[in-house]
C-alpha cells in the first residue's frame, strides 16, 4: 500500500482520498495490528490514523462510492393547532437536529455561521 496524498488549499498538508483514509483505518481495527506501525509505514502520523480510525467505528468515515451515499431517517412531529398564538411565540419556530447522542436545536432568526461551526465540531 503506498501513501497517496493530494494537494489541498492548506499549505504543507496533505488531503488523502476518503478511499485511502477508510482502508488505512480499516486496517488499524484488525486484531495484533500496530497503529503507529501502520502509520509509519505510509509516512503518516499516527495520530492521524487514530484519528481516522475513531472516525471510521464512530460511523463518520464511510467506504467511498456509489454505496457510500446513504440517507438519514427524519422524523416528522405535528404540533397540534392552537388557537391564535401572540406574535413572538408564532414566530418561535425550532429545528432539531440529532447526531448521535448530541441535539442541536435551532430557533428561528439563529446565526448561520455559529450554526455551521456547531455542526462542524459535532461531526469531529
Amino acid at each position: 500500500m503506498d501513501t497517496v496524498g493530494g494537494s489541498n488549499n492548506r499549505k504543507g498538508r496533505p488531503n488523502y482520498p476518503a478511499e485511502f483514509k477508510h482502508r488505512l483505518a480499516t486496517a488499524a481495527c484488525e486484531p495484533g495490528v500496530s497503529v503507529s506501525k501502520l502509520a509509519q509505514q505510509h509516512g503518516l502520523n499516527a495520530n492521524m490514523l487514530f484519528k481516522w480510525r475513531r472516525d471510521l467505528r464512530a460511523g463518520l468515515l464511510t467506504e467511498p462510492g456509489p454505496q457510500s451515499a446513504q440517507l438519514l431517517p427524519v422524523v416528522v412531529q405535528s404540533t397540534p393547532t392552537l388557537p391564535a398564538l401572540s406574535g413572538t411565540m408564532a414566530s418561535a419556530r425550532v429545528i432539531e437536529i440529532v447526531i448521535a447522542d448530541a441535539v442541536v436545536r435551532v430557533s428561528t432568526g439563529a446565526d448561520a455561521a455559529l450554526l455551521q461551526l456547531v455542526l462542524n465540531s459535532l461531526r469531529t
